[in-house]
């Protein structure tokens, strides 16, 4: 079945870089688009970035324009979300998923603090 485990989180100081992955397994990973998802205490999940099968092409949410960059590894089933500048509101438990959605990983908490 489809898992997804992504990992890299942590706490962070304001202006500074984390790096998630999530490791993929159980369907055919190049045939799929990937997402990263956030979801803040008390917020509604959001979607933050994309990436097409190939890594052609991403989209990113306005908020984390410029800061993140989505990317992945067809040949070791990975998809990576590089988190520059960051910033207290992007406080979230992050998750990816693919595209169309399967269910959903554990997540991996990113703290922004001083």
């Amino acid at each position: 079945q489809v898992q997804l485990v992504e990992s890299g989180g942590g706490l962070v100081q304001p202006g500074g870089s984390l790096r998630l992955s999530c490791a993929a397994s159980g369907f055919t990973f190049s045939r799929y688009a990937m997402s990263w998802y956030r979801q803040a205490p008390g917020k509604e999940r959001e979607l933050v970035a994309t990436i097409t099968t190939t890594g052609g092409n991403t989209n990113y949410a306005d908020a984390v324009k410029g800061r993140f960059t989505i990317s992945r590894d067809n040949a070791k089933n990975m998809v990576y979300l590089q988190m520059n500048s960051l910033k207290p509101e992007d406080t979230a438990v992050y998750y990816c998923n693919t595209i169309p959605r399967t269910p959903w990983g554990q997540g991996t908490q990113v703290t922004v603090s001083s």
